[in-house]
């Protein structure tokens, strides 16, 4: 499904959404159809304002929770657990009656849920999974295992060995490749790193691509709190030690446009990019403007693009829908398992973003603008 298409059908749900909690419901399905919610208080819980990524993602929750009648609390976690945990118990004191919350570590608020429970406040997980409690009831995100899939095939675009349609070109390599993988304390970190492994693993199978670092498991190559200058630090690591005698790295698997510009930083230092010797093709994720504008110069080869204001409309109508006595819509019964339920989950699709498509898939769609490029 095309990001734009997406948008404009989210668009017309969250129109429906504004029109119900103006009418205050819409029947009699359980007592919070009753009216007593109209103007209710939600709290949301974003991690960091370090990426702006996360900024957006928290503006747009809220401006769509406002215009359907409700008050917002959204808090930022700064990347630190128990300022999190505070922040989350506090919601719960001052009596929201729905929490959406991107956990900084998934596993670290079971009290609070069950807290949240225990006060009938419903939860919904925001992108990503809050694991290891039951009091989870709903998850909104794009298609993780997906999104690692598109980083998987791109890279292997990028080389060569897939043409743009994803068909093998039978290219035999090697090419040298690394792999990064996001925090292990994030679940969405393994998601996509099995999508990535699952396109890339055969290939490693029969030596089309090498690691020569020989790091190919998940916990060898994570990459704590998605910090840019832990990744810029591997990489550096892995340049002295695994690339002497003359070889050169020549992809990087990278989960997040943050650590693709750390990684590049480090060849570039390194003295990739200059005369013949050639920036590896680098993946990443989130179209962050930083990103963008590397990948139009030539440097960063592609992102995955999600537009975060269908997570922010879809949060909105799933709130909705729980304070008036609807059964929230979803789309996916199955796969996200946070260690003690699958959770019920609405999923998006992510859009691969290089060079070619910048413009007609993030430009045109109104989610950064040129201004923000030409800058």
């Amino acid at each position: 499904m095309h990001a734009k298409k997406a948008l404009s059908g989210v668009v017309a749900l969250s129109l429906a959404l504004a029109l119900s909690a103006c009418s205050g419901g819409r029947g009699s399905e359980d007592s919070s159809d009753s009216g007593d919610n109209k103007g209710a208080l939600i709290g949301v819980a974003m991690p960091t304002k370090v990426s702006e990524r996360w900024i957006a993602d928290g503006d747009a929750v809220k401006a769509d929770l406002e215009k359907a009648g409700y008050k917002v609390d959204l808090e930022y976690g700064n990347n630190d657990i128990p300022t999190q945990v505070k922040q989350v118990g506090n919601m719960i004191t001052k009596g929201v009656k729905v929490l959406i919350i991107a956990s900084i570590d998934g596993g670290s608020l079971s009290d609070q849920l069950e807290d949240a429970h225990k006060a009938g406040i419903k939860v919904i997980s925001y992108d990503r999974l809050l694991t290891g409690s039951e009091n989870v009831d709903y998850y909104v995100s794009f298609d993780n295992e997906k999104v690692g899939v598109e980083q998987g095939k791109s890279l292997l675009q990028g080389l060569g060995v897939l043409d743009k349609d994803g068909k093998d070109t039978g290219q035999k390599g090697p090419f040298n490749v690394e792999l990064f993988a996001g925090s292990n304390d994030d679940s969405n970190a393994a998601f996509f790193f099995k999508g990535a492994m699952s396109v890339l693993q055969p290939y490693i199978d029969k030596k089309t691509i090498v690691v020569q670092s020989g790091q190919t498991d998940f916990n060898q190559v994570t990459t704590l709190r998605w910090d840019p200058a832990t990744a810029k630090a591997r990489m550096q690591n892995l340049i002295a030690k695994s690339y002497s005698g003359g070889k050169t790295v020549q992809g990087v698997l990278s989960p997040y446009d943050g650590l693709s510009l750390g990684i590049i930083s480090a060849l570039t230092g390194a003295g990739y990019g200059q005369g013949a010797k050639k920036l590896p093709v680098v993946t990443g994720q989130d179209a962050e403007v930083p990103s963008l504008k590397s990948i139009l110069n030539g440097q960063q080869y592609s992102t995955i693009f999600k537009d975060t204001r269908l997570l922010g409309k879809q949060a909105a109508v799933m709130t909705n829908d729980l304070l008036t006595g609807k059964e929230p819509e979803v789309n996916d019964t199955k796969t996200y398992n946070n260690k003690v339920k699958v959770v019920p989950s609405y999923l998006f699709p992510p859009v691969v973003v290089t060079k070619d498509n910048v413009q007609t898939d993030v430009i045109a769609s109104g989610y950064h603008t040129q201004a923000e490029l030409d800058k």
